[in-house]
């Protein structure tokens, strides 16, 4: 079996590679490496998601399910201090990234946990869970995830999942409107879509 970045654990050789990106008007600097997802430049999904996020009313933590080296979860947490985030990831280099690269931008209202899923987090809520999801995992362990995400927020936290058109923005609209009264579309650029599923206020 070829391996993927979302493998748990990358046997290709390790090749780390620094550079920096702005991110809601802040220069950050990210460490990446072979083995995990868009490892020479944050990828144009998860930019949209970072730039277009919007906190929710209600107080929590986010999770960041599927981190990779970490971006979404880093630039979140250091645009919302007062919140604690959560990067999650099944492959084991990109949570030692993400470690790193909390570090190295000084955030510290973070961490990161080695995780299959939902696997490794338990008796944990949040008021958001983000993601941009590992596509070629499958539709099945897409739509677990969209799932398992539903269970864990808090009631009036949301989901958001940037996909692109081509990979299943529609359907996965159609799967996430199936789980939550609220759905909304709140960006489309550049063949990806960018969606937030809200779960209802008891």
């Amino acid at each position: 079996m070829s391996e993927h970045y979302f493998s748990q654990q990358p046997h290709s050789k390790s090749s780390p590679k620094n550079w920096d990106f702005t991110l809601r008007n802040k220069v950050y600097t990210f460490t990446s490496d072979v083995g995990v997802f868009s490892k020479k430049e944050v990828d144009y999904g998860s930019r949209l998601l970072i730039e277009k996020f919007s906190e929710p009313i209600i107080s929590g933590d986010i999770l960041d399910l599927g981190c990779g080296y970490g971006p979404i979860g880093i630039t979140l947490a250091d645009n919302f201090r007062n919140r604690k985030v959560l990067m999650v990831d099944i492959n084991e280099r990109a949570v030692s990234l993400a470690d790193l690269n909390a570090s190295n931008n000084k955030i510290e209202n973070i961490e990161s946990i080695q995780s299959d899923g939902f696997s490794n987090i338990i008796n944990r809520k949040f008021a958001v869970v983000v993601t941009n999801p590992p596509i070629r995992a499958g539709k099945s362990v897409i739509y677990q995830m969209f799932d398992d995400s539903q269970k864990v927020l808090l009631h009036g936290g949301e989901l958001w999942v940037v996909i692109q058109k081509k990979q299943g923005a529609p359907s996965a609209l159609k799967k996430l409107e199936a789980l939550f009264k609220e759905v909304e579309i709140v960006a489309k650029d550049k063949g990806y879509y960018l969606l937030k599923a809200k779960k209802e206020v008891k």
